[in-house]
């Protein structure tokens, strides 16, 4: 199964799930706002992350999510097994082309950016503060930044605080 990218229409670009289903992951489709989850497979701090991104999305139902892998040389397969092996739950977009890192102006893995129905960006920043930088990690987060945003979004104000992701960064 090949993973495309498909022409830009009103909803944004297009791009095929590991399922083989059409996505257009900048279209919230009837939800409050489009969270894009930036992933590197190889990212120990992505993959730690993993389990919170899984209860983020599925406590957060009014909004549609994505992981979007960003290396350019993943194959289908290996993501398919990653998210085996992660138990990734989101629908997972593979952005060979940074398509959507380069709309998002994402630069780090794990980053999360939060669209608006008219592709705007709400946020764009970290999960939490698990990681207070590459060498240090807490015994677990105090600070839950991405939560709070998508809390706000909800209530319709603006997100809180959008602090520096700390990851991976994206080539």
């Amino acid at each position: 199964m090949a993973i495309s990218i498909c022409r830009a229409n009103a909803a944004g670009p297009a791009l095929t799930d590991l399922t083989g289903q059409m996505r257009h992951p900048l279209d919230p489709a009837g939800k409050t706002a489009s969270v894009l989850i930036f992933y590197w497979h190889d990212c120990p701090i992505c993959n730690t992350y993993a389990p919170e991104i899984n209860r983020i999305t599925e406590h957060y139902t009014n909004f549609n999510f994505f992981i979007v892998q960003v290396d350019p040389d993943l194959t289908v397969t290996a993501a398919q097994r990653h998210a085996k092996d992660y138990d990734l739950r989101a629908p997972i977009l593979l952005d060979t082309h940074h398509v959507l890192v380069n709309l998002a102006k994402a630069t780090t893995a794990p980053e999360a950016v939060v669209f608006s129905d008219h592709r705007k960006i709400l946020y764009r920043g970290r999960i939490d503060n698990l990681f207070a930088n590459l060498a240090n990690k807490r015994s677990e987060a105090t600070e839950h930044d991405l939560r709070d945003a998508l809390d706000a979004i909800s209530e319709g104000k603006p997100a809180p605080r959008q602090p520096p992701p700390v990851g991976c960064l994206i080539p």
